[in-house]
C-alpha cells in the first residue's frame, strides 16, 4: 500500500519540540515497519528542506538527504501539474491553502493514493485518509 508523505509529518518526526512529535514518531515507525511505499513530490521536499534548515539547522537537512530521501519515491512536478496547482490554488481562494498542498492533492489523485501521513487538515477536507 502507498502513503503520501507531507511536510508537516516529516517535520513532526524530526522536531522533538513539535506538538505532534511523539504521535508522528510512532506513525512513522509503523509505516516503515509495514514496508509501505512512501511517496512525495519535489515541492514537498523543497518546503521540508527549507523549514527543517530554518527550524532545526543543517544537521536536519543532512538527515533528510541521507536517511529519508533514499526511502521515498519522489514524483517530479512538471509544468502541466504546476499550472494545475496554481489554478486550483486561485480557484480555492483560501489564504491558508498552499501551492504545495494543491500540488499534493493533484499528485495523490493522479497516482490513486488515498492515505497521507500528515497533520495538515486540508488533506482530510479534500477527502483523504490522514495518518495518524
Amino acid at each position: 500500500m502507498s502513503v503520501f508523505i507531507d511536510t508537516s509529518a516529516l517535520l513532526a518526526v524530526m522536531d522533538a519540540d513539535d506538538i505532534h512529535h511523539m504521535q508522528a514518531r510512532k506513525a512513522w515507525n509503523d509505516i516503515i515497519s509495514k514496508s509501505e511505499v512512501l511517496i512525495s513530490h519535489n515541492y514537498v521536499l523543497v518546503e521540508t528542506f527549507a523549514l527543517a534548515q530554518h527550524r532545526l539547522g543543517v544537521e536536519a537537512v543532512s538527515l533528510l538527504q541521507n536517511d529519508v530521501i533514499p526511502i521515498l519515491t519522489v514524483e517530479w512536478i512538471n509544468e502541466v501539474n504546476h499550472l494545475s496547482g496554481i489554478t486550483a490554488l486561485i480557484a480555492a481562494n483560501r489564504r491558508k491553502l498552499s501551492l504545495v498542498d494543491c500540488i499534493s492533492f493533484i499528485t495523490m489523485r493522479k497516482l490513486g493514493i488515498k492515505r497521507a501521513f500528515t497533520f495538515d487538515k486540508h488533506f482530510k477536507e479534500q477527502g483523504f485518509e490522514c495518518v495518524p
